[in-house]
């Protein structure tokens, strides 16, 4: 740590949550800083950027009361960096890693740079196993394996948080210890009714107790928007891969992220480049993505569950565009489901997960889940395009076949998508047999005649 540097009268300009000053030290980027006014309230904040005549500070609270000749800033001489220890779970943060639940500060015993360490390439695992949801469609038909990354892609009045809200609170590991389970969850831009309905669901449901929760209000300042994931995943990190926990990161909203990282980068006077977005986004999701995984020698892991909001549906925008390729697959949120009232509605088609091959079947889930989750898919693809001949030929004018197909699809939506409660994975593949039962046996090219004796001999149609 190098030592304390105190700069009086070198304010120059105050932009927004942006602070420039004149550069008369030599500091390093991305150093923390405290910042006193007139008022005599400390703020801290971080330098963003550094020029040749100028420092450009994130100030990460209010700036109202600072004035620019009584401005004093004090260098740390380090990162920003967050205090560690045991009792980080069953602990609510705000977003930028103070204690706001009415609790002591946590006791702790390191501090970790909120950017993470270092993650060789070499060091990395492959992800395996399987992590239970509670929701169907993602258990059998796109499962999340731990160390995996696996984006859902959401729209605005869709209830992408109440899916966050269930997954949080009812996921699980199917084996091992209950204790070796942990969940971080990150809010960023929340309004306050939607922060105290995932705070009051997992107190409700008892999840509070393996939560650590990190609250960003969409009344906190932009530059603190930009924090709140680094302080939820260094918290992440120490309880993967410190004590040893499997730690599920739920992230909402990022698209909020990517707003405040725009409205940053434009106060900072930098080029945009696709709608207006830094050039760097790309670059900049991947320093938050990329801290998911599994490392060799270690017990842990950390996976992410991240949700954002597609601007005007739009799955080519850039922000669920860049996401796509940096993550391990996607869930679609579907528009049209949404309005007939299933729920969740998971849109299973342009839904993937690509490291689900890596954590089902076998020992990790069951032996026949991989066939499964193949022949519902094409099934439902099928009865999907037979929808569509439908509405130009008529149902009479279906052949027998593909009005069953029709049936299928119904069925398949409204027993097997709908859910009015968590179902374990056993509950979830009984649904999934019971709704191909309505197929003839010789429709089913995906499984085996063993899988069909076995699981739709005695399935009621």
């Amino acid at each position: 740590m190098r030592p304390l540097l105190l700069v009086e009268h070198a304010a120059r300009k105050l932009d927004g949550p942006l602070l420039f000053l004149q550069r008369t030290l030599d500091v390093g980027l991305g150093d923390a800083v405290d910042i006193r006014g007139r008022d005599g309230r400390a703020r801290f904040g971080r330098i963003a950027a550094i020029d040749q005549d100028l420092l450009t500070i994130e100030v990460l609270e209010s700036t109202a009361g600072l004035d620019l000749p009584h401005t004093v800033v004090r260098f740390r001489g380090e990162p920003l960096s967050f205090q560690l220890g045991p009792g980080v779970l069953g602990r609510v943060f705000n977003g930028v890693g103070q204690v706001i639940d009415g609790g002591p500060p946590i006791a702790a015993q390191s501090r970790y740079p909120i950017d993470g360490l270092p993650m060789n390439p070499v060091a990395r695992a492959l992800p395996r196993d399987f992590i239970e949801t509670g929701i169907s469609a993602i258990d059998v038909l796109n499962s999340l394996v731990r160390g995996q990354k696996l984006p859902i892609f959401s729209g605005g009045g869709l209830p992408h948080d109440r899916l966050a809200s269930a997954i949080a609170s009812h996921a699980r590991l199917r084996s091992g210890a209950s204790g070796e389970f942990a969940i971080v969850f990150c809010g960023i831009g929340l309004p306050h009714d939607s922060a105290e309905h995932f705070r009051r669901v997992l107190e409700q449901s008892g999840a509070l107790e393996r939560c650590a929760m990190f609250l960003n209000l969409a009344s906190d300042s932009s530059t603190q928007r930009l924090l709140t994931p680094r302080y939820a995943l260094t918290a992440a990190e120490y309880l993967a891969f410190v004590e040893g926990k499997h730690v599920l990161v739920i992230m909402t909203d990022m698209t909020n992220y990517c707003e405040a990282l725009r409205e940053v980068s434009s106060s900072k006077g930098e080029i945009p480049a696709r709608k207006g977005y830094p050039g760097y986004l790309y670059s900049d999701l991947a320093t938050l993505y990329e801290r998911a995984g599994c490392l060799r020698g270690r017990p842990g892991t950390l996976t992410q569950l991240s949700i954002l909001t597609m601007p005007a549906d739009d799955i080519g925008h850039p922000i669920p565009d860049l996401t796509g390729y940096i993550t391990e697959g996607q869930i679609v949120l579907s528009r049209e489901l949404n309005r007939r009232g299933i729920s969740p509605p998971i849109s299973v088609l342009p839904s993937l997960s690509r490291l689900a091959k890596d954590g089902t079947g076998g020992d990790y889930t069951h032996p026949d889940h991989p066939a499964l989750a193949s022949q519902l898919y094409a099934a439902y693809a099928r009865a999907v395009q037979t929808r569509v001949l439908a509405s130009v030929v008529g149902e009479e004018g279906l052949a027998g076949t593909d009005r069953r197909y029709l049936s299928f699809g119904q069925a398949f939506e409204t027993q097997f998508l709908h859910q009015d409660g968590p179902r374990t994975l056993e509950q979830s593949m009984a649904l999934g047999w019971r709704v191909l039962a309505s197929l003839p046996p010789q429709e089913l090219t995906r499984l085996s005649d063993a899988q069909i004796a076995e699981h739709l001999s005695t399935a009621p149609a």
